[in-house]
């Protein structure tokens, strides 16, 4: 790599200085092109739309016709920065503080895509461009919106074309406390809930003359939370269903409402699909007994990729450059390796994750630079070039 060329801390601040809130790309995405095309990578700009959700403009860029294809995939779009009196610095002008590099996007994901932009940069540059397959970046702005028109959208275009991906590495910050902790091999799905239980409204001191659907209801809910929805897996911790809100909207206090809503999420492993847990839960349901009504939503299916090639030479990457191991898990929230998985194996591998989504976001400069490093490292075994 030459001396002048910026390093990943550098792509970093330039990435975190476009206010690319979902689904806004602000530049963010012009910024991978023009890093990425003198390397000889073929950009294509899609922006994709349905009557269901915004615009959304992301970026497929590859290098190489032949496979294997490994590709990196991310986002730059970020969730909004809140009360600007509240950050310490502006959110989209980088500031690096303390050994820290602060602003949105900084762990989630703004500084792992440049660490890809950069690792490839040198990985190509030590092997002089020559590696037997392609070398591919999937990088949405919509993973932090309702992802309709992202990642899943740019799939079906690949798929269309004729394109496949062997492996992918998702950038989304997967560790707790150090960048050695863990690589996700696996996610938990995601469905919500929504629980409605009529009533006959009426006064509370002749509660024969009304039907109480708050009681209904609890019996309802009591039928779902007594009994777990499983004991968990082999690589998944047990499912877990939480009731997130119970709503009346009464007002009065000598009053019996006429309705109840409750909102539940469930995070369920790879003992269920979606469709199994609904039909679990309309059984507990039924049999509990009183009538009720009950649409869900899923955000996705819970999925593995078995420990393997891919897993393998991710955390060997790690182990390589940091002297640790990192840990095999399937914990946290969802992301656009939903999508992925029904095309290739699939692992997430980031930076630290505590400050994701919060006031003064922000990644530690030396972590910056290992990411980078554990990236070029897994180009290099995965395409088995010498080092």
């Amino acid at each position: 790599m030459s001396s002048s060329a910026p390093d990943a801390v550098s792509v970093s601040e330039t990435l975190i200085r476009h206010a690319s809130v979902t689904p806004e790309d602000a530049g963010a995405l012009d910024e991978l092109i023009a890093f990425l095309t003198p390397l000889g990578f073929e950009c294509h700009d899609l922006t994709f739309d349905d009557p269901a959700g915004e615009p959304t403009r992301n970026v497929y860029a590859r290098l190489g016709t032949e496979g294997p294809n490994f590709c990196w995939a991310g986002h730059t779009d970020v969730v909004p920065p809140g009360d600007l009196a509240d950050w310490t610095s502006d959110p989209f002008q980088p500031e690096i503080r303390d050994g820290r590099l602060y602003g949105r996007g900084a762990a989630d994901m703004k500084c792992a895509v440049a660490c890809m932009m950069t690792a490839t940069r040198e990985f190509l540059s030590r092997n002089g461009g020559e590696f037997p397959g392609s070398i591919s970046f999937l990088i949405t702005g919509d993973e932090e919106g309702d992802a309709t028109n992202g990642t899943k959208k740019v799939l079906e275009w690949l798929q269309d074309r004729g394109e496949t991906i062997d492996a992918c590495v998702v950038g989304e910050p997967t560790n707790p406390e150090n960048i050695t902790d863990m690589i996700k091999i696996g996610r938990r799905g995601s469905m919500n809930v929504w629980l409605d239980v009529e009533g006959v409204q009426g006064h509370s001191a002749y509660p024969h003359l009304a039907d109480n659907p708050i009681h209904k209801m609890l019996n309802l809910l009591t039928s779902l939370t007594n009994v777990p929805l499983d004991e968990g897996s082999d690589h998944f911790q047990p499912s877990t269903l939480q009731v997130t809100t119970v709503d009346v909207a009464n007002q009065a206090t000598n009053v019996i409402p006429a309705r109840a809503q409750a909102r539940i999420n469930i995070r369920f492993n790879d003992l269920h699909s979606s469709e199994s847990v609904e039909q679990l839960l309309r059984g507990r349901l039924d049999q509990a007994g009183g009538g009720y009504e009950m649409r869900v939503r899923v955000s996705g299916e819970s999925f593995l990729t078995p420990p393997g090639l891919l897993s393998d030479t991710v955390s060997g990457a790690i182990e390589a450059v940091t002297g640790k191991k990192p840990e095999l898990s399937t914990t946290g929230g969802t992301s656009d390796a939903r999508f992925i998985k029904d095309y290739c194996p699939v692992v997430e591998y980031g930076l630290i994750n505590q400050t994701a989504h919060k006031v003064d976001e922000n990644a530690r400069i030396d972590d910056i630079r290992a990411l980078a490093e554990v990236y070029t490292r897994v180009l290099d075994d995965f395409f088995g070039q010498p080092r």
